[in-house]
């Protein structure tokens, strides 16, 4: 027999108890609401924000500034930012029990009040499944690559 401590240390924080066909359609909901994330931000649908947003939401924005639900939804309904284009590549969806933690780049073109917001970031999307099953944005972090960056 292991000792229970053992047993913990030795499965994979990844897999944490979810079968493997679990995780595949987890991982097929959050590539859904990704997706839903990226209408909503296009088309300025405040309202859809507002369905993916945990009522704990916080973002930490590229600039460094603490962005809560309400100023999210706030931008997007006011138009303070606007998204004209934004593709996002190199996505990964990693599972943890009822926690989804998605990394992907965006490029994006767009403005924000009076100034243009365009380029290419890194983010981290954190989601949490709630106990009624549904999948609820909690956290979100962005990083502008730097063109230096990419050649390194």
């Amino acid at each position: 027999m292991l000792p229970a401590g053992f047993a913990c240390v030795a499965q994979s924080p990844a897999t944490s108890g979810v079968p493997a066909r679990q995780r595949h359609e987890y991982r097929h909901e959050i590539d859904q609401l990704e997706e839903q994330w990226r209408t909503a931000m296009l088309k300025g649908n405040s309202a859809a924000l507002e369905a993916l947003l945990a009522d704990d939401y916080t973002a930490i924005t590229a600039e460094g500034a603490i962005q809560t639900k309400e100023q999210a939804i706030n931008n997007l309904k006011t138009g303070a930012f606007q998204l004209s284009a934004l593709a996002i590549s190199d996505r990964k969806v990693r599972i943890y029990g009822s926690t989804a933690v998605v990394t992907s780049v965006a490029e994006l073109t767009g403005g924000k009040k009076d100034s243009a917001v365009t380029g290419r970031y890194r983010y981290t999307r954190v989601y949490i499944r709630n106990q009624l099953g549904q999948w609820k944005i909690v956290s979100f972090e962005a990083s502008r690559i730097q063109e230096s960056a990419e050649k390194k």
